[in-house]
């Protein structure tokens, strides 16, 4: 019996995978469970802005200059988000969350894959003002290092704010978003209070662990890049995270519905795509 030839692979998706390997393998970024379409499509960005012909070059440089790996970790990761982006699920995290997490006596918020930080000051700009700040301890994690450290700034450009504004109202704001943050120089600062509790960190969904019990999970367009295997092991642990009754957030166009954890949460508002812990381990109500 004659066995069917093994496919030859494609010298572009050898390339990849030499390149992704190298990567995890000398610098610990696991990026090897991401969406392949998007892999391809980012990897090309990192070639493209160090001026390298090929994958292979890139990976050649990856390996001996490591001053290019800040470079090529901005072009593997999505820094793209906004203030109160999806106003209607800052919305319902107001009108139908908030009331719930208001009983605890102290709270901890984990925004996994924070990006550039805008998510984390719309939560703490939302807690504040529902009288929950100053209880509040957020954990705002993301595994590239340079967006890390602009979301520990919080500064963005002054022309982004007219957008953050009108999000800001349609998500129920209770003031106005100038209140808080200064503009100078073309560039708006948020105040420091929102950020006085917050731990700035970095943490890989592709590898790491859980590091902490916290009340919300906030994850928010994170999922979409990730393959089905890597989407399962991040909700894990969001599910290892929270505490029994405690609420996760997904990104408009994300669901648990489908993962091997879904048992463990209820639906609490899926137009919005927030869950809620179950109070019984194993336990399914969606």
């Amino acid at each position: 019996m004659i066995s069917a030839p093994v496919p030859i692979p494609a010298p572009a998706d050898v390339e990849l995978d030499l390149f992704l390997e190298a990567l995890y393998r000398r610098y610990h970024y696991d990026f090897r469970s991401y969406s392949r379409v998007s892999l391809q499509r980012r990897a090309d960005l990192a070639r493209s802005r160090l001026e390298c012909a090929t994958l292979s070059d890139l990976q050649r440089r990856l390996l001996h200059e490591p001053d290019v790996l800040p470079t090529v970790i901005d072009a593997m990761t999505v820094q793209v988000s906004e203030v109160f982006r999806d106003p209607s699920f800052y919305l319902s995290l107001r009108r139908e969350v908030i009331p719930h997490l208001s009983t605890f006596p102290s709270l901890k918020v984990w925004v996994a894959g924070c990006a550039d930080g805008e998510e984390l000051y719309s939560l703490a700009i939302l807690f504040h003002e529902e009288g929950l700040l100053d209880r509040t301890l957020f954990y705002a994690t993301e595994i590239n290092r340079r967006a890390l450290a602009k979301a520990e700034a919080g500064i963005y450009d002054m022309d982004r704010m007219a957008q953050f504004s009108q999000n800001y109202q349609k998500a129920g704001g209770r003031a106005s978003l100038s209140d808080y943050y200064t503009a100078a120089y073309g560039r708006a600062a948020f105040d420091r209070n929102l950020r006085r509790k917050t731990v700035f960190t970095e943490h890989n969904l592709a590898t790491d662990q859980v590091f902490s019990e916290v009340h919300l999970v906030s994850c928010r367009n994170v999922l979409i890049y990730f393959d089905n295997a890597l989407q399962d092991r991040a909700l894990g642990l969001f599910a290892g995270s929270l505490a029994r009754g405690g609420f996760l957030g997904l990104g408009s166009h994300e669901t648990l519905r489908f993962s091997a954890h879904a048992p463990l949460f209820s639906a609490f508002d899926e137009s919005q795509r927030i869950w809620r812990r179950n109070a019984v381990q194993g336990v399914d109500h969606a």
